[in-house]
């Protein structure tokens, strides 16, 4: 059972390896929603995700004989950290399955922590068969990472922090997986306050949860393909479940493309680094209706690899028509090229890449191509640069835009 006195008892337990993740105000996300919103910031513990807190808490209430048999868990990644990290402070050995896709970085800070890696299957769901044939096969105590009442518990730490420093909270929103984070967060919650409204949120292609909590108990999806790695699972929990049946006030659902425009929100307003998974909370928040509340929204981790981060910022600039290329047919003869960056930067656009095709036309006389990767500061600004270059007779045709 999941009682208060155990939520107590892991909330002192798991500040010998949490950081302080106090809340911070958000102007801008407010100013949006017309709600006081606060972030906490779970990204900035030690190993990057909220996951230390059950990992360390479940490991704790081992007992020696389980801990010397050493340890095993499959994991997208921040679970995988949070283990390891946990096991080394225990002194005891850490198998980790991970699937094959799980970013590098997540792959070397697991191992840096001193655990064993295993890579195997495509998704989390294929990695946790294969940890429980080796835990099965070994002897090694398995850690789950949700489906476990005592890893509920120690991420449910998470909400009597934010009730201690908060106690006015009226809505908690929650980045949904497998489910662990959203039991210990909601049924705590609930029982510091029945009023604190609990909403979580899962990628739309991976929504487990929903698909759960509609069919009355868990199901297995068919897929789970999101960019949001650390929530792509396809069956949540059934430890768990019916704590998230009775706690959870609602579950919403965000596309990938909402996840690309929350991460440069992150980044360029609050100097974050928060993943894709993490970001579930925050890009939820045009679906709620909040005015006048106070609002927290979890972001549950920050490990991202530097290819994907900038694959992020690539197609988050392209989505908000902050970066476009144009295709424009010129004839081959000297100072037309001028009269095209002229006429871009008359209007404060900035060209950050030119490819100058001179074989799109048999008869260069008559046509060579020019395609124009450039700057602008949004829409608007972008309708006028096209504008402008239709009006000198350009006829700019909108291509598929690449920095690289």
């Amino acid at each position: 059972m999941l009682t208060l006195e155990k939520f107590e008892e892991a909330s002192e337990l798991v500040k010998r390896v949490t950081n302080p993740t106090k809340l911070i105000f958000s102007d801008y996300l407010s100013e949006q929603c017309g709600a006081k919103v606060y972030l906490k910031p779970e990204n900035m513990q030690y190993t990057g995700a909220y996951k230390i807190r059950g990992a360390y808490y479940k490991i704790s209430t081992l007992t020696q004989e389980e801990r010397d048999r050493g340890l095993i868990t499959a994991s997208a990644g921040n679970h995988a950290q949070g283990v390891a990290f946990a096991a080394k402070k225990f002194g005891c050995r850490a198998t980790i399955v991970m699937p094959t896709v799980t970013p590098l970085i997540k792959v070397n800070r697991t191992k840096s922590y001193g655990a064993d890696v295993v890579l195997y299957g495509d998704v989390y769901d294929d990695a946790y068969n294969y940890a429980c044939e080796l835990a099965e096969k070994n002897g090694y105590t398995f850690v789950h990472p949700f489906n476990d009442l005592d890893v509920a518990a120690g991420q449910g730490t998470i909400t009597m922090e934010i009730v201690q420093e908060l106690p006015t909270v009226d809505y908690i929103v929650v980045p949904v997986g497998g489910g662990g984070l959203i039991t210990g967060v909601a049924t705590l919650a609930k029982m510091l306050n029945p009023k604190i409204k609990v909403i979580g949120v899962e990628p739309a292609e991976a929504a487990s949860m929903t698909a759960a909590l509609q069919a009355g108990e868990v199901v297995e999806l068919d897929s789970a393909n999101t960019i949001a790695d650390g929530t792509a699972v396809k069956a949540v929990g059934d430890k768990i479940f019916p704590y998230v049946q009775e706690n959870v006030d609602r579950m919403l659902l965000v596309e990938d493309d909402e996840l690309i425009g929350a991460f440069l929100d992150m980044v360029e307003n609050h100097k974050m680094i928060v993943e894709n998974s993490g970001l579930l909370s925050v890009a939820a928040l045009k679906q709620i209706d909040c005015k006048g509340k106070k609002v927290v929204c979890i972001l549950s981790g920050g490990n991202m690899d530097v290819i994907t981060m900038s694959s992020i910022v690539q197609h988050g600039l392209i989505q908000r028509d902050r970066i476009f290329s144009v295709s424009v047919l010129l004839p081959d003869k000297p100072g037309e090229l001028v009269q095209v960056a002229k006429t871009i930067a008359d209007e404060q656009g900035n060209v950050i890449k030119l490819e100058h095709n001179q074989f799109v036309s048999t008869n260069r006389n008559a046509a060579v191509e020019l395609r124009i990767t450039m700057e602008a500061f949004g829409t608007e600004h972008k309708k006028k640069i096209l504008d402008a270059l239709e009006q000198k007779g350009f006829r700019p045709k909108l291509i598929s835009a690449k920095l690289y």
